[in-house]
């Protein structure tokens, strides 16, 4: 569809998966969202289907999401990539070294997280 912005959302946890799918697509009616539950099966529906963003947690009992962002840069170095995490940034840049990621937003309590992701999305993909 003219105007939509497809987002690859990556989370082992189902449940934290579905809600932030929700909240996405609620907060932005140009987002449309893909998920994966694990590093592995995202880079998979990344070979077979084409993406505007990727959305990642930080800590994939499968692949690290470093490892997860290091394999995504080395396929397509310019998709927008973002943690959304528990973690803090800090400790993401520092492991994360000199491989970009577009931003990130820590999950917590409260509707403004989604929202401050969408707006990262938005701004990083540019005009739908």
């Amino acid at each position: 569809m003219a105007g939509t912005i497809t987002v690859l959302l990556v989370d082992e946890d189902s449940d934290v998966l579905e809600l932030t799918k929700t909240f996405l697509e609620r907060e932005d009616d140009a987002i449309e969202v893909t998920t994966e539950t694990s590093a592995p099966d995202a880079l998979d529906r990344l070979e077979s289907d084409s993406f505007d963003c990727v959305v990642s947690d930080y800590s994939m009992p499968s692949m690290s999401g470093i490892e997860f962002l290091r394999t995504v840069r080395e396929r397509e170095p310019g998709l927008p990539f973002f943690f959304f995490t528990g973690k803090n940034r800090a400790e993401i840049q520092t492991e994360a070294g000199d491989v970009e990621v577009t931003g990130y937003v820590q999950k917590g309590t409260g509707t403004d997280r989604y929202a401050d992701l969408a707006e990262g999305i938005r701004v990083a993909v540019g005009p739908a």
